[in-house]
């Protein structure tokens, strides 16, 4: 029996490092407005992981797109090769 994978619907699933980095920026503000403390901490320091998360989420996400508009284009693996051909 063949299960289907469940996907997110296209603008969620492109919203989610935004939503991401969202998140971190108010854990981040909001441990600035927290009494010092551990609790700050904890929370600041999982604002910055949430931030981080979504930053590096969304350019993976545009380096994997790159590259495969690259491959997607045969014009463009001959170019290459001719090109490193020149080079030496």
């Amino acid at each position: 029996m063949e299960q289907s994978r469940q996907r997110l619907s296209r603008p969620i699933y492109e919203g989610l490092p935004w939503f991401y980095m969202l998140c971190g920026i108010a854990a981040l503000a909001g441990s600035y407005f927290l009494p010092s403390g551990v609790l700050s901490f904890i929370v600041g320091l999982a604002g910055l992981a949430a931030l981080l998360f979504g930053i590096v989420v969304l350019l993976r996400r545009r380096d994997y797109r790159q590259l495969r508009s690259q491959y997607a284009d045969p014009d463009f693996l001959s170019a290459a090769q001719s090109s490193k051909e020149e080079k030496d």
